[in-house]
């Protein structure tokens, strides 16, 4: 079992129930199939950065879980083919354990941005008039 979050962009225009059959939809997928969910996170109506099948917002929906490979392209499916689904991007989330070492790793120092030192110039170098 992996963990998995899917960010789902669903049609603004559908009604409340609608959008949470959708959501209970995955969830049951993913239960069925052996997973575990972790958590549902809406965010609410959010612009666009560009339209989508012409339209300029979107509900925004955050989904964790934790399942196998087979059934996050089980669900990849179902959004693709599932009326009011924008958009939705599925990625592995890293565990808690990664996360917080990475937060608690000593920042680097920036690069120096003076370069090397340069030599200076040649005094030998500048023609003389005769």
């Amino acid at each position: 079992m992996n963990p998995y979050e899917i960010m789902l962009l669903l049609d603004p225009e559908l009604a409340d129930e609608r959008q949470n059959e959708i959501i209970t939809r995955v969830r049951g997928l993913v239960e069925q199939r052996g997973g575990t969910w972790e958590n549902q996170d809406a965010w609410g109506r959010r612009k666009l950065a560009f339209e989508i099948d012409h339209k300029g917002e979107a509900a925004y929906y955050l989904l964790q879980f934790d399942c196998d490979a087979e059934t996050l392209e089980e669900l990849t499916r179902v959004l693709k083919i599932t009326d009011g689904v924008l958009r939705h991007m599925a990625v592995q989330r890293l565990d808690a354990a990664a996360t917080t070492s990475q937060r608690e790793r000593p920042a680097r120092e920036a690069p120096s941005r003076e370069g090397p030192p340069r030599p200076a110039p040649a005094r030998d170098a500048v023609p003389t008039a005769e």
